[in-house]
């Protein structure tokens, strides 16, 4: 089933989108192309209650580049829980690549899909911008432009074809936007701790603006029993600031595997396409 539409036609669309575009009243006005919706971090925040995602190891904390101090790669804690036999040995895999000063994976850096949930802490310094229409609404990262499309108020097919960001279904409840994923393929990561998942993975995300209108509380449900041992809940938290959507942010540049082993190149076309 192919739902797909060409992204120069929502940009243009987009362009004139906004309070006034909105018709429907229980929809949130979350839709500017002049204002962006920047996220807080790159790691999720943990739930109010109950089992959380993956977060750094205490005896390995993880800083950003953006922190003031001495930047380091990710490690995860692998006591979580929530976490498969299988997930753990993966994990410590990726902790050990990681502690011996190699380049982890990284979608955002290799221009590769985030997949979903891990679009929600796919950058700390990029926006994400809404485009909200009555039977769809698409979500635009401004990174390498990577796109969502939500179909609002119908069910899931029977039996989607795994792809990277999945069949992702919507509607508006009591002016929260709710976004229902399946279908995903195993290609990608739930986080940027590089925890794998399966096919199985069934997301669930709240977008809930503040009445401020500058701030959006996002609430991430993950359920995936190929990978977890319990559904498990995470959060975000974006703020809207002024900054125009770029009309174009290509990735694809330079894709030569510098780094050597431990790190992945830019997808590259084995064979001409013309």
């Amino acid at each position: 089933m192919s739902r797909t539409i060409p992204f120069v036609v929502l940009a243009v669309v987009f362009a004139g989108s906004g309070a006034g575009a909105v018709s429907d009243s229980t929809m949130p006005d979350m839709s500017h192309a002049d204002t962006g919706w920047f996220p807080v971090g790159d790691d999720f925040l943990p739930p109010a209650s109950g089992p959380g995602p993956v977060v750094s190891d205490p005896a390995h904390p993880y800083y950003s580049n953006q922190s003031g101090r001495q930047p380091t790669w990710r490690v995860a804690e692998l006591k979580n829980p929530i976490l498969k036999d299988w997930v753990v040995k993966r994990l410590r895999a990726a902790n050990a690549n990681a502690l011996a000063g190699h380049v982890p994976f990284s979608p955002r850096e290799t221009c590769w899909p985030a997949g979903v949930p891990a679009y929600d802490v796919f950058s700390r310094l990029r926006p994400v911008y809404f485009l909200e229409r009555p039977n769809e609404v698409v979500i635009i990262n401004e990174g390498d432009a990577q796109v969502r499309h939500v179909f609002m108020n119908v069910p899931h097919s029977k039996n989607p074809k795994p792809s990277w960001y999945g069949e992702s279904v919507g509607h508006y409840d009591r002016g929260d936007l709710v976004i229902d994923t399946i279908g995903l393929n195993d290609k990608t990561f739930v986080d940027n701790y590089l925890t794998p998942h399966t096919t199985a993975l069934h997301v669930v995300e709240r977008f809930h603006p503040e009445p401020d209108g500058k701030t959006l509380d996002l609430t991430i449900t993950v359920d995936d029993p190929g990978a977890f041992n319990t559904a498990w809940s995470a959060r975000q938290i974006y703020h809207r600031r002024a900054q125009p959507i770029m009309e174009e942010d290509a990735c694809a540049e330079n894709n030569v595997d510098f780094f050597g082993k431990g790190y992945l190149p830019v997808p590259e076309a084995r064979t001409p396409d013309f």
